[in-house]
C-alpha cells in the first residue's frame, strides 16, 4: 500500500489563517487530479459538523473535506474539544465523547491520544494522495511543547514539511514569523519547509525588502504573499471576523444574538450571501435596535447563556421584540431557551438538579440528558407563512424537548422536530438554510411585512455556492504560492 505525501501548514497564531490556507490546498490538489484529505489530530471548536455515520468533526475540516471532493470522514479529527467554561472542554475522540474535562486533566490526559491520532492519520494516509495537514494556535507556545500532538510533534512524527503562516493584517507579521522560528528547537525548525505572509492588501514593492531580511534572519525562505482574500468560506471559530458585524446595510435586518458560548454560527451564513437580508451580531441590548428578525443560535452552554442573556438584558428586549410581532427564531441552544422551562437533572450542563425559566415564548420543556444525539436528516417545514420548504440538516444536542403545540418541521423519518407559534420559531436542525429554500421563503415573508417587493431569484443551495467560492480561494492562493516548490518538498522531504 502506497503512503500519500504530505504537508502541514501551521501558524504564528490562532486566526492566522491555516484553515483557510489548508482548505485553499485541498481545492488545489484535487483540482490537480490528486486524491486528497484533509487532517487535523486536535480541534478546539464550537462549529462542528456530523459525517454520515453520525459521528462529530469539526466544521473545518468537514468544509476542507468539501473544498477536496470527498465526504467528511471523522478520521479527518480525531480529537474535538468543545469549550464549556474558560477551563473546561466537552472531549471527543472518533466522534464520540470521551467527557468533560478541566484544561489540567486533558492537559495530563492527551499524551495518550497519540496512538490513536497517529492510527487516523496512517490509515488517511493509505486511501488518498495527499493529506493536507492543519496546526492549531502556534508552535511556539512553548508551555504546551510537552505531549504535543498538533503542532511539531505531530509534524516530527509523520515528517510532514510545514509552511508558517503569519497574518500581516494584524500587524508585526515579521516579528510573528521570526519569532515563532526562532523559539523552536533545532529539530523543530528543521521541520519549517518555508514562511507563508497571509491577509496582505497593500503595495508589494514596498514589502519586497522586508521579505529579504525576513528570509536573512529566519533562514528560511518566503513561499508566498497570501491577499487578503474576499472569499465566502465557512468560519470555524470565535474570531470570525463574521462575528464582528455589528451593522448591516441591506432592506432586511437581521440580528444574530452573539451569546458566549455560540456555536454553528455558519449555520447563517446563506442567509448573509442573499442579496435582501443584512446580517448582523450583537451582544448588547442597546445594539437590538428595531430588526426584522431575531435569531437564538446554539451554544455550548444554553443554560449558561440564557442566565447572561438575562442579565444582559437581551432577554427582555427579544420578548419585547417577540410581543411586537418581530419574527424570534431560535437553533439548538436558542431553541431550547425559548421555552418555558429547562431542566438539568443530571448535571450535563453543571450542577445536578440544576432548572431555569426559559424565555416563555415557545410551548416547549428541555431536559438535559447524557447522551449527546447526532445524526443527518431531512426535513420538510411546516410552520406556517414558511411552510413547504425542503431541507437538509443535522442534529447535535444533549437535551430531549417535549413540546405542546404546532411543531417547526417534518423529519424524513417521520418524526417532528421543534416548535411554532406565531413568528416564533424553534428547531433543532443546523444548516436549516443550506438548501435555499427556507431562505427565499423567509425573506419573502419578512418583506411583505416590511411592504417590500423580494427580488425574484432561485434558491441556490448552499453547497453549489459554497463550491463556488472554493474555486475563488484556489485560484487566488495558487497564485500567491509557488505551488512548484511545494510540490517539490512534499516529493523530497
Amino acid at each position: 500500500m502506497s503512503r500519500a505525501k504530505c504537508i502541514m501548514v501551521q501558524g504564528t497564531m490562532s486566526g492566522a489563517g491555516k484553515s483557510l490556507l489548508c482548505t485553499a490546498l485541498c481545492r488545489i490538489f484535487a483540482q490537480d487530479g490528486l486524491r486528497t484529505a484533509p487532517f487535523k489530530s486536535q480541534n478546539m471548536a464550537l462549529n462542528s459538523f456530523v459525517t454520515r455515520d453520525g459521528l462529530e468533526i469539526g466544521r473545518a475540516q468537514a468544509v476542507q473535506a468539501q473544498a477536496a471532493g470527498i465526504e467528511p470522514d471523522v478520521r479527518m479529527n480525531p480529537v474535538l474539544l468543545k469549550p464549556s467554561s474558560d477551563t473546561g472542554s466537552q472531549v471527543i475522540v472518533h466522534g464520540e465523547v470521551r467527557g468533560q474535562m478541566p484544561a489540567a486533566e486533558y492537559y495530563r490526559y492527551k499524551k495518550q491520544l497519540m496512538t490513536e491520532v497517529l492510527a487516523a492519520y496512517e490509515s488517511l494516509a493509505g486511501e488518498y494522495d495527499v493529506v493536507v495537514i492543519e496546526g492549531a494556535g502556534s508552535p511556539a507556545e512553548i508551555n504546551l511543547r510537552a505531549d504535543d500532538i498538533v503542532n511539531m510533534g505531530l509534524a516530527r512524527r509523520v515528517n510532514a514539511p510545514v509552511l508558517l503562516a503569519g497574518d500581516i493584517d494584524r500587524g508585526g507579521v515579521f516579528a510573528q514569523l521570526y519569532g515563532t522560528v526562532a523559539l523552536l528547537e533545532p529539530e523543530e525548525r528543521a521541520q519549517v519547509a518555508g514562511l507563508i505572509i497571509n491577509k496582505f492588501r497593500g503595495d508589494m514593492d514596498i514589502l519586497r525588502p522586508g521579505l529579504s531580511m525576513l528570509e536573512e534572519k529566519a533562514g528560511k525562505r518566503v513561499l508566498g504573499v497570501v491577499p487578503y482574500l474576499r472569499v465566502d468560506v465557512d468560519d470555524e471559530d470565535s474570531l470570525a471576523p463574521r462575528l464582528g458585524r455589528t451593522e448591516a446595510h441591506k432592506p432586511l435586518d437581521a440580528v444574530v444574538v452573539r451569546l458566549p458560548r455560540i456555536s454553528n454560527f455558519t449555520d447563517f451564513a446563506p442567509l448573509e450571501a442573499h442579496p435582501q437580508l443584512g446580517v448582523r451580531y450583537v451582544d448588547d441590548a442597546r445594539q437590538l435596535g428595531a430588526p426584522d428578525l431575531v435569531i437564538l443560535p446554539g451554544t455550548k452552554s444554553t443554560m449558561d447563556d440564557l442566565l447572561w442573556l438575562r442579565q444582559s438584558g437581551l432577554e427582555a428586549a427579544v420578548q419585547k421584540a417577540a410581543a411586537a410581532g418581530t419574527p424570534v427564531l431560535g437553533v439548538c441552544g436558542g431553541y431550547q431557551m425559548l421555552g418555558t422551562m429547562l431542566h438539568d437533572p443530571e448535571g450535563v450542563e453543571g450542577p445536578a438538579g440544576r432548572s431555569l425559566r426559559g424565555m416563555g415564548l415557545l410551548p416547549a420543556d428541555t431536559t438535559f440528558i447524557g447522551q449527546k444525539r447526532r445524526t443527518r436528516t431531512a426535513a420538510s417545514v411546516l410552520a406556517e407563512n414558511l411552510a413547504g420548504a425542503e431541507l437538509e440538516g443535522y442534529e447535535i444536542h444533549m437535551g430531549r424537548t417535549e413540546v405542546s403545540g404546532p411543531p417547526f418541521c417534518v423529519l424524513a423519518d417521520g418524526r417532528r422536530d421543534g416548535c411554532a407559534q406565531g413568528c416564533v420559531w424553534g428547531t433543532y436542525l443546523h444548516g436549516l438554510f443550506d438548501s435555499g429554500q427556507l431562505t427565499e421563503r423567509l425573506a419573502a415573508l419578512l418583506c411583505a411585512r416590511k411592504g417590500l417587493r423580494p427580488k425574484a431569484a432561485a434558491a441556490v443551495s448552499h453547497a453549489v455556492y459554497q463550491q463556488q467560492q472554493f474555486d475563488l480561494l484556489s485560484e487566488g492562493v495558487r497564485q500567491a504560492l509557488d505551488m512548484g516548490e511545494i510540490y517539490r518538498m512534499m516529493e523530497e522531504w
